[in-house]
């Protein structure tokens, strides 16, 4: 492939490598017990994925993003 084939080629979605964690992991990554977690899944408060149907997993980076505006709601509260 030459140089000019190689800009003109479509541009790739970026797969995240990040290793999703389970509930237990989540909770303790957030500092709460994973029926907190599992009450924010059932509320749709927290992102999250669905693996098989009813397995749950999240994204590090999600959680960071949720914690950090969970943190200024506690804050302004």
């Amino acid at each position: 492939m030459t140089e000019s084939s190689l800009q003109d080629a479509p541009t790739t979605a970026f797969v995240s490598s990040e290793i999703p964690l389970n509930v237990k992991e989540a909770a303790r990554y957030l500092g709460v017990s994973p029926q907190t977690v599992y009450l924010w899944v059932e509320r749709k408060q927290i992102p999250h994925l669905r693996v098989m149907g009813c397995n749950i997993r999240f994204l590090k980076s999600d959680l960071d993003s949720f914690r950090a505006s969970f943190r200024q709601e506690m804050e302004n509260a």
